[in-house]
């Protein structure tokens, strides 16, 4: 089951931070956004290792956020650590003429 939560009217609204990061509230979770690229990637507002706020730190050129705490390296598409131990929890993103959404699947067991 999917849950689109609309954050913007348009791309255009969003206040980018110097390194292309923000934070959002959607569905009463906190979530960082990043531009990259041309592309908009959602996911978990604190980093599964150490619990550093995303938002803090960077996008690296391979296309990774980076964790201010220990530069922990996931990445955007996958929310895969460089090293396998930890995953990154990621978000779909959609943009069209009704605006910017964040897409959170739902997982049923039954």
């Amino acid at each position: 089951m999917r849950k689109t939560i609309k954050i913007f009217e348009s791309i255009k609204e969003i206040h980018w931070q110097s390194n292309n990061m923000t934070v959002v509230e959607a569905d009463g979770k906190k979530i960082t956004i990043a531009l990259f690229k041309e592309h908009l990637y959602a996911f978990a507002y604190k980093c599964p290792h150490a619990g550093g706020v995303m938002a803090e730190g960077f996008v690296d050129s391979l296309g990774n956020a980076v964790c201010p705490l220990h530069r922990y390296k996931f990445s955007l598409r996958t929310g895969r650590n460089s090293t396998g131990e930890d995953y990154l929890k990621t978000y779909q993103t959609e943009i069209n003429e009704n605006g910017v959404f964040i897409i959170f699947e739902e997982k049923r067991w039954f």
